[in-house]
């Protein structure tokens, strides 16, 4: 089971850490990547990392702003957002896989575990 968390208010241009934990399992030989899904929007993939490799992927939207990585120690996800924008408003959501392929990184459909998701506002 996934939970995510740290997500809340925050002003345009300000930064937030969110953290995915795993309860009941470690993540090692995961891939674990942050989605998100905002009023109305399709979810969107944000960035993903593989565990054993440390191997990172981002979003377009994202990328330069957002860095995901690992605590190996605390068994955790991070997703460190910075020069946070209002349209990166959304429901934050982790998920885990352990088969996911590199082309399908980016597609929620490769994800087999799913957290319930933290809230974070950006106000303009």
């Amino acid at each position: 089971q996934l939970q995510a968390s740290g997500g809340g208010l925050v002003p345009a241009g300000g930064s937030l850490r969110l953290s995915c934990a795993a309860s009941g399992g470690t993540f090692t030989s995961y891939t674990v990547g942050w989605f998100r899904q905002a009023p109305g929007k399709e979810n969107e993939f944000v960035a993903a990392i593989r565990w054993s490799s440390r191997i990172t992927y981002y979003a377009d939207s994202v990328k330069g702003r957002f860095t995901i990585s690992r605590d190996n120690a605390k068994n955790t996800v991070s997703l460190q957002m910075n020069s946070l924008k209002p349209e990166d408003t959304a429901v934050y959501f982790c998920a885990a896989s352990r088969t996911i392929i590199s082309s399908s990184i980016s597609s929620n459909v490769g994800y087999n575990y799913w957290g319930q998701g933290t809230l974070v506002t950006v106000s303009s």
